[in-house]
């Protein structure tokens, strides 16, 4: 796995550099139209649901439970690419209603950019009373 990996890093920094090496566009340019995808965007909330299936399967004392829907999506912050903020960031919220008939908050952050190796979105969410190690700090604060 290792080195598929390695292999795989090399293969992306050898396209990049006949890329960049074309001069069609600089880093910069490219940089300033980037923004991150709505909160309502399917593929986030597909990642969302897939990283709770897991987490609520893998973390002790945590009740086997699926997010079936959401409700109330909201947009609360948005930091836009700049000089002085490299990376757009949205905060996003809403109500997630679980398999077991409950609701629960939701909050969730989307980083442009942030994937595997810069490709892609990074998504990191807390929903509420999940949060066991308090990795997001208490009732989900970090990411409000």
């Amino acid at each position: 796995m290792h080195r598929f990996a390695a292999l795989a890093l090399v293969a992306f920094a050898a396209v990049a550099g006949i890329v960049a090496s074309g001069g069609r566009a600089s880093a910069d340019s490219l940089l300033s139209n980037l923004e991150a995808r709505a909160c309502e965007d399917p593929y986030i909330l597909a990642k969302i649901v897939d990283r709770f299936r897991y987490q609520t399967r893998n973390v002790p004392h945590l009740p086997h439970v699926d997010i079936t829907d959401f409700r109330g999506i909201h947009e609360h912050r948005y930091l836009p690419y700049g000089e002085d903020w490299p990376i757009a960031r949205r905060y996003c919220g809403a109500t997630a209603a679980l398999s077991d008939g409950s609701d629960r908050t939701i909050w969730y952050l989307i980083e442009d950019g942030m994937g595997f190796v810069g490709i892609g979105d990074n998504v990191e969410f807390c929903v509420s009373g999940f949060d066991r190690w308090f990795v997001y700090n208490g009732h989900c604060r970090i990411l409000r």
